[in-house]
C-alpha cells in the first residue's frame, strides 16, 4: 500500500504546498499557534522576552513543521516549473 502524501513538492521554488485535509490542518494550526505566540507579545517588550516568548517557541514549531512535510510529503527540490522529466527506472 502507497502511503498517501499530506504535502506535495511546490512547482516553482523549494518546499511544500498541502494536498489533503491533514495537510492542511497541520497549516492552519501552524498559523493559528504563530500567531498566539505573536499575540502573547506585549507592546514594548525587551529583546529577551520577545526571544522567550516568540523565537525560541516560533523556531521549535516551524522546526516542527518542516519535519512533517519531510515525513508526509516528496522529497523537496528546487524546481522551475514546467514539465518534469521523467526518470526512468
Amino acid at each position: 500500500m502507497e502511503k498517501k502524501l499530506w504535502f506535495r513538492a511546490k512547482r516553482f521554488g523549494w518546499g511544500w504546498v498541502p494536498v489533503t485535509w491533514q495537510g492542511w490542518a497541520v497549516t492552519v494550526a501552524y498559523i493559528a499557534i504563530m500567531a498566539a505566540l505573536a499575540s502573547a507579545v506585549k507592546n514594548g517588550a525587551t529583546a529577551k522576552e520577545y526571544g522567550l516568548f516568540f523565537l525560541l517557541p516560533g523556531a521549535i514549531i516551524t522546526t516542527t513543521l518542516i519535519r512533517i512535510c519531510y515525513a508526509f510529503g516528496e522529497k523537496p527540490r528546487m524546481r522551475w516549473g514546467g514539465e518534469e522529466k521523467k526518470e526512468e527506472k
